[in-house]
């Protein structure tokens, strides 16, 4: 589904569709451009255009642009990860652990004797 596409199914069934301005016009020029040379998009872009499509880098330019944006490594929350480490534990699956959640061993023994201390430890 394209950029306007969802404009169109978010909006009332009212016969309006109400797409932001210059939207339609702008993502018709793009696709327009795009298609004569793939080298006129930015290289982030581009990459994402043959990776995603040409809808989903102009839906990142339209809601990243001018933002710096920085992806953590892990992909997964930390504070949620070291929970499931501590419940799934059993005394013997350290390395299963690691590689389950691409951590240490040392990181992952690091977590669970966290999770033994008291409160009244810290």
């Amino acid at each position: 589904m394209n950029t306007t596409d969802k404009f169109m199914e978010n909006s009332k069934d009212n016969g309006i569709c109400i797409v932001p301005k210059g939207m339609l016009q702008y993502q018709r020029e793009v696709i327009s451009m795009s298609e004569d040379s793939k080298n006129l998009l930015n290289k982030v872009y581009r990459d994402i255009s043959e990776e995603l499509g040409l809808d989903a880098a102009m839906t990142i330019h339209h809601m990243f642009k001018g933002t710096q944006v920085c992806f953590p490594v892990k992909f997964f929350d930390p504070k949620y990860v070291k929970e499931m480490i501590v419940q799934e534990y059993d005394g013997k699956n350290t390395a299963m652990l690691a590689k389950k959640y691409d951590y240490s061993e040392k990181t992952v023994r690091r977590i669970i004797r966290a999770s033994l201390k008291k409160p009244s430890d810290n």
